[in-house]
């Protein structure tokens, strides 16, 4: 392993968990504004400020987690963790930067008491409407740079028509399953995008890679047949967190229609509770995947509060995490790939329509019940499209406003 005077284009240097967890307890509490901005963050912190890795082999493993489903900034975060100090370094990266919004959003589970009560008040109404705005400017932002071409928005309009028209669970793996066939049937590769200077080292061997790759197909296929068979709370916890983390192509908002589709759909939890707890997660710092903490909690069936916060936290963070160690090794020659290029290009295409239909339903047909909450939706959508405030800041004015005059 280098020490921290390696060569700055090579990702390393020896440290401890707790040097890593420190940093990235303080990037925790303070890297608000979604995954695009935690990556600017990041950036400053380990490529400027600490050095930890150069600017090449940053911008090769922030293609890495383009590339792969799940949260890209939190595996970003892990892959730093994991060449800084191993496996525990991994771990501590993941905790400091997951704990601040996870405790943040399980204490909302439990102080907002009961949600469906509450669907009527005006905050949490402010906050419904806030979550279309939020929703309607990642769709756009989402559309202007993976749907840059007809054939690509075409994908995404098929995608939606198909999440919209087929059945939930089902809908989201046809149409992720279609936008990659549809991308190698019409896209084109674009062309090799490393250089072989820009090599990242690691810590994880072929063969312990290739034990997590199959470990993370065991588990995708293997946890809902147990989950059917068995009468267990938490198995179901456990398999549905699961899918909905291995099945997230394009950002932590995509998450929203796999969940709803797993727990709202199924009675476990109320979409009024679940569309309030979406609303808060805009206002926290952090990976928005830690919703799950806050939907463990709040479940109406156990295993909930803490132990299901726990459960639900650890389960849709673990396919990212077997994903990152276990393609690491691999990178170099897969993102050459055309075959690679051209699938993931009509994945990110199909994501948009995944991302519109949910926009649609549940999040426009919930926020918007009146037009005070329409002016409330499109403020929040202007604020954040036009005037460039962070998502947080117009999340609480929302609620403030709701609070107001709803």
């Amino acid at each position: 392993m280098p020490n921290d005077h390696a060569s700055p284009e090579t990702l390393g240097g020896k440290g401890t968990a707790i040097e890593v967890f420190t940093v990235f307890l303080g990037l925790g509490l303070t890297c608000f504004g979604g995954p695009v901005a935690h990556l600017g963050f990041f950036r400053e912190a380990f490529v400027v400020r600490r050095k930890w890795l150069g600017e090449r082999a940053y911008a090769d493993l922030v293609a890495l987690c383009q590339f792969l489903p799940g949260p890209a900034s939190s595996q970003v975060g892990m892959a730093i963790g994991l060449t800084r100090a191993g496996y525990p370094g991994l771990f501590a990266a993941w905790l400091g930067f997951t704990l601040p919004s996870a405790l943040l959003l399980i204490a909302f589970a439990y102080g907002a008491g009961s949600l469906e009560a509450l669907a009527g008040t005006g905050w949490i109404l402010g906050l419904k409407a806030a979550a279309v705005g939020v929703v309607a400017h990642a769709v756009l932002g989402m559309a202007r740079m993976l749907t840059p071409d007809g054939q690509r928005a075409g994908i995404a309009l098929l995608g939606m028509i198909g999440a919209l028209l087929m059945p939930a669970t089902l809908g989201q793996i046809l149409v992720i399953l279609f936008g990659g066939l549809a991308g190698l049937a019409i896209l084109r590769p674009v062309g090799p995008v490393t250089s072989p200077d820009t090599s990242l080292r690691l810590t994880t061997g072929p063969r312990t890679a290739l034990t997590l790759l199959a470990l993370f197909f065991v588990l995708l296929a293997g946890l809902p047949f147990l989950a059917a068979n068995g009468d267990n709370g938490a198995l179901t916890l456990i398999d549905g967190f699961y899918r909905a983390g291995a099945l997230v192509f394009g950002g932590g908002h995509v998450v929203l229609p796999l969940l709803q589709a797993e727990f709202v759909t199924e009675g476990m939890i109320g979409r009024e509770a679940f569309l309030a707890g979406y609303g808060a997660a805009q206002a926290v710092p952090g990976p928005l995947f830690t919703f799950a903490a806050y939907l463990g909690a709040a479940m109406i069936t156990p295993p909930n509060g803490l132990l299901g916060a726990g459960i639900a936290l650890v389960a849709i963070f673990v396919p990212s995490t077997l994903l990152v160690m276990g393609v690491l090794p691999f990178w170099e020659r897969l993102r050459n790939a055309p075959l690679a290029q051209r699938a993931l290009g009509g994945i990110n295409a199909a994501v948009v329509g995944l991302l519109a239909a949910a926009l649609y339903d549940p999040v426009f047909t919930s926020g918007v019940t009146s037009p005070k909450t329409m002016a409330i939706a499109a403020a929040s959508f202007i604020a954040l499209a036009s005037w460039k405030c962070p998502a947080w800041a117009v999340v609480i004015a929302a609620s403030l406003i709701g609070f107001l005059v709803l």
